[in-house]
């Protein structure tokens, strides 16, 4: 790989950088991927480092999330 070869994460490897599992993923309103690959159907999707570190740096943390009160 050169310097030049983008590298993108996938779901794993999304999860493992951001301390959760796989499937706790779904329950997030993750970003926008960078890449797609593949062409109709199940398509694997791919996010720059950099995007997720972003993304990660303004979700709420735990228990953070604003309440409504009635």
């Amino acid at each position: 790989m050169t310097d030049q070869t983008p590298v993108y994460l996938s779901r794993s490897d999304l999860a493992r950088r951001i301390g959760v599992q796989v499937g706790t993923l779904g329950r997030y309103a993750l970003p926008e991927p960078d890449v797609y690959i593949g062409l109709e159907g199940r398509r694997t999707m791919g996010w720059k480092a950099e995007t997720i570190d972003e993304w990660n740096a303004r979700r709420p943390g735990r228990g953070n999330w604003s309440k409504t009160t009635n």
